[in-house]
């Protein structure tokens, strides 16, 4: 898969692994998106954020965590860092728990995707995650919005170019 290879060390900054998202241009709101620095300079992470409400907040909020990432540790049920980051950003800060999960199989072009599926005590909190050849963890964590299987057919990666210093 495309969106599953590793960058040439070559680039100057950011992370060495291809972000999964949707094109900011396939998009009609506003993109946002973080690098999460180790203390050595390498990237623990690419977080990205589309806000659809008109500067109200996101509605959705994707995590690109690799391997040996901090962000990507979560005690039992507690929820994902992206759900976190969604609840922060909505300036929301009542305690939401994990309370099921759910391995269901999307095709994604030609391959076959195992994603899992991330019940949340928030109801309006829909999150899905699944692994990257590469080793990364993708999280997808939307607000009062369904993760629907057509949402899959938009990802794709976003140039190295964005992610540079």
């Amino acid at each position: 898969m495309s969106f599953l290879r590793r960058r040439n060390a070559a680039s100057p900054a950011g992370p060495d692994f291809d972000v999964l998202a949707m094109d900011p241009g396939d998009w009609p709101g506003v993109l946002g998106a973080g690098l999460l620095p180790a203390p050595d300079g390498s990237c623990q992470g690419v977080v990205l954020r589309y806000d659809l409400f008109g500067g109200r907040g996101p509605a959705m909020v994707i995590g690109n965590l690799p391997e040996g990432s901090p962000a990507r540790e979560t005690e039992d049920g507690e929820p994902p860092f992206e759900v976190h980051q969604l609840l922060a950003a909505l300036e929301m800060d009542e305690d939401v728990e994990v309370t099921g999960t759910e391995e269901v199989p999307v095709m994604h072009e030609d391959n076959l995707l195992i994603v899992r599926r991330i019940q949340c005590s928030e109801t309006r909190i829909s999150c899905v995650q699944f692994d990257r050849s590469d080793g990364v963890l993708v999280t997808i964590a939307s607000w009062d919005r369904p993760i629907t299987d057509d949402l899959y057919q938009l990802l794709k990666p976003l140039p190295a170019e964005m992610f540079q210093r």
